[in-house]
Order: structure tokens, then sequence, then C-alpha cells
């Protein structure tokens, strides 16, 4: 027999298998978190990918406009080096009032000033100005720069465009839609108007009414990505001096940073989040069983998705994904589970191209598994209601999960693939 021990909520799930049970353990490869980060962003902003190094980019007295994320993304960990950047910058001639933060919303709600504090620290929020971007605010304006190849309109904050630099920020990790976070993604949908975001997410469905999600919109491509290849024209458009990403390790340390040419420089960290967190695996299992690797990574449905998302690519297609999450805010955030009420696929799908969200879009995608896999909740009982809605079969414990699985299935020895982080690990089916 083979023992597991998944994080769970603030706690954990222990359960035995049969070792031949067993296809794949799914975890991410081990690497080193950076021992100084001021350090190494030195070295990696004066030894930059595809530019020159951004001390000899900058001009003394040049503005400087550097596009941040929201406290959506704090994990970034902007707090620990945005301060060695202003430094860097003071050093090459740009002093601090020539410098300013544009938080880059895409269509999210603005951050109070305690949140910056919070993301940025007090250091950065006292030293430099911050401007906002958000699609869904009126204070922000936005220059017409064009159209995509897709129809897509080209508008971006004019804040940026008016800066003598631009240096865009952010973290790389898979996304579900775009296929890698970070990059171009500062600029679409970023700091882009929320009639560009809409447009550009839209590509994410299919052109007929019907045939639902992009089957080619999923974690980790990029080669034929209708979506990420409009948001690499809007990069190109914009052309940024300078890019500054992150990569973060399985513990949620900085591992690397990756500076220089805003599409190289971003390739480049694409790679390593391929090292650590694409799994190859052997084969297909009848049954996955996966947690998000606990709180607060299981802290919500919505946020559990990325979870399911990579489960199932562990799993035959019929096959019964078991998810082991806690979900302390099941109701949360009410945007996500209202759209469940719409309970048939394709009137989802229809009031989905009438109004774009992404939690909208992950609703349909999610409903669309459900019909190609059995999906089996390890939660808590007064969950069930929210649960009910969504279309999840619950149960309370492993046990029970296990016993449900091998009843769908018809038999109890079916293969097993087992995933302790789902929420950062992308299997990859040997070839």
């Amino acid at each position: 027999m083979k023992h597991f021990k998944l994080k769970y909520g603030r706690g954990y799930v222990e359960f035995d298998l049969p070792t031949q049970e067993v296809l794949n353990v799914v975890e991410g490869a081990e690497y080193p978190a950076l021992d100084d980060m001021s350090s190494a962003l030195v070295e990696a902003l004066n030894n930059p990918t595809g530019t020159a190094p951004l001390k000899d980019i900058v001009q003394p007295n040049e503005s400087v406009c550097i596009v941040v994320s929201d406290i959506t993304r704090a994990w970034i960990g902007y707090h620990a080096f945005l301060p060695t950047l202003l430094n860097y910058l003071n050093e090459a001639g740009v002093p601090d009032d020539k410098i300013f933060l544009l938080i880059a919303y895409g269509a999210h709600r603005l951050q109070s000033e305690a949140e910056s504090r919070a993301e940025f620290g007090d250091e950065v929020v006292n030293r430099v100005r911050i401007e906002h971007s958000s699609g869904i605010n009126p204070d922000s304006k936005f220059r017409h720069l064009g159209e995509t190849s897709h129809g897509v309109p080209i508008e971006v904050n004019e804040l940026a465009l008016d800066a003598d630099r631009l240096i865009l920020t952010g973290g790389i990790v898979y996304h579900l839609m775009a296929g890698f976070g970070g990059g171009r993604k500062a600029i679409l949908p970023g700091i882009s108007s929320y009639q560009t975001i809409q447009k550009n997410h839209c590509l994410c469905l299919l052109d007929n009414v019907g045939d639902g999600t992009n089957p080619d919109i999923v974690s980790g491509n990029i080669s034929h990505n209708i979506m990420h290849d409009d948001q690499m024209e809007h990069g190109r458009a914009v052309e940024a001096d300078f890019l500054i990403n992150s990569v973060a390790n399985t513990e949620g340390k900085v591992a690397k940073f990756v500076c220089g040419h805003w599409e190289d420089a971003w390739l480049e960290g694409t790679k390593l989040v391929e090292t650590i967190y694409g799994v190859e695996i052997s084969g297909l299992a009848d049954c996955v069983i996966a947690t998000s690797g606990g709180y607060p990574k299981d802290i919500n449905l919505y946020q559990g998705v990325k979870t399911q998302v990579n489960a199932v690519s562990a799993c035959k297609p019929g096959g019964v994904v078991i998810l082991l999450m806690e979900l302390d805010d099941i109701n949360e955030p009410g945007e996500f589970i209202d759209w469940f009420e719409t309970c048939d696929l394709r009137e989802r799908e229809i009031k989905l191209r009438n109004g774009f969200t992404v939690p909208g879009f992950i609703s349909l995608h999610l409903g669309e598994d459900f019909k190609k896999y059995r999906h089996i909740l390890v939660t808590k009982p007064e969950n069930k209601p929210t649960c009910d809605r969504v279309g999840i079969d619950v149960v309370t414990s492993i046990d029970e999960a296990l016993a449900h699985a091998a009843k769908i299935l018809g038999r109890e020895d079916y293969t097993v693939n087992v995933m302790p982080l789902a929420s950062n690990t992308v299997p990859m089916l040997k070839k």
C-alpha cells in the first residue's frame, strides 16, 4: 500500500492506495528560492535577455512608468524588490518624482491605499506616485492604436503611452486561458480598455454559438492559442522598453527574475515554469485525486477551478476526478456562483457572449468538463447546498469518495493519478 497525506484547508487528508493502482504522483520539481532578491534583481537588470541593461536604456530625468499587478497577484512579492528597482533607477539618473507605478487592474476594481501599502510596502508608496488603470473605471483614459488581425481594438492607458520609458512587471505562472501569465498580460488585460478586454476574451469561445469554449485555450499552450496571439499583437503595438517578471518555486518563493525584452525575457520565464510545474506522466488514469495544496488555494470553488482544470488533464475521458477542498468561503465570489443559476450550457454560453466575464467563462468551462468527467468533491457538509447548485457530487471523506468512484467506474481496481499541488502542476502526457 502507498500512503498519502494531502493538504486540505489548514489541515490534511490521509489515505492509502494499493501501490499497483497508482500510476503517477504529480509533483512539481524542486527549485531553490533566491537567497538575496535585491542582488539577484540587479544582476538580472544588468544582464538582461534581448536588450541592453536597464541603466543604459533609461536616460537621466526621463519619466518612467512601471506597470504593476494589483493585490490579487500579491504573491509576486513587490514589497521585496520594488525599493531595489527604484534605487537602481535613481542611480541611472531618474529621481523618484519622475517615476510612477501604474496598477494594471484589467477589469478589476480599484484597490485602496491600505491595500497598496500591503502589496508594495510603505517605502514605495511614500516615495513614488501611484496611478490606476481599470477598464471599468471612468477616470482611466485609453488611446486607440488601431486593431489587431482578430478585429480587437488596441486601446491602451494614456499614462503608459505618454511616459518616456515603460517597464512591465508581473509573475509568470500557468494560465488556464492565456497559456501563461506575465509578459504581455501587463498590457492586455492589464492596462487596456474594457472593450478591448471583452473582445480579446471572447476569442476563448469558438465562432459558432453552441460550440462552447475553444479547446486550444488551455494552460501551457501558446503555440496555437488565439487569445495569446492577440495579446502578443497588443504587446508589439506598445513595444514596452523593458520587462521584469518573477517565477516562484513550489513553496511560493521567488526562484528567478527574468528581465529584458518584453517578449524574449518572458519566453525564457515560461520555460522555467514548465521545468518546475510541467510534470510528465506515464498515462491517464481512471481516477484522479487532486488537492489545491491547502488554504488559501482552496478557499473557494472559483480559486479551486485552477486545481480542477489541471486534474482533468490527468484523467481518462469518462473517468472520475476527486477534488479535496475545504472551501471556507464557498459562496465567494457571488458573481461566479450566480452563473450556475443558468443551468443550460447553451444559455450560459449565449449569456457569456453578450457580456464576457472570466467567472462566466470558467463556469462554462466547468460545465463542459462535468459532461466529460464525473466529479466528486470532498468538502465540509455545509457546502452541499451550493455545490448542488454548481452540479458537483459532494461527500465528506476520502473513503466515501473512493467508494463512490468505484461505484461509478464499476470496479474496485481502478488506476489513480494523485496530484498533491494540482493548482500549480500541469500533467504532460508522455509522448
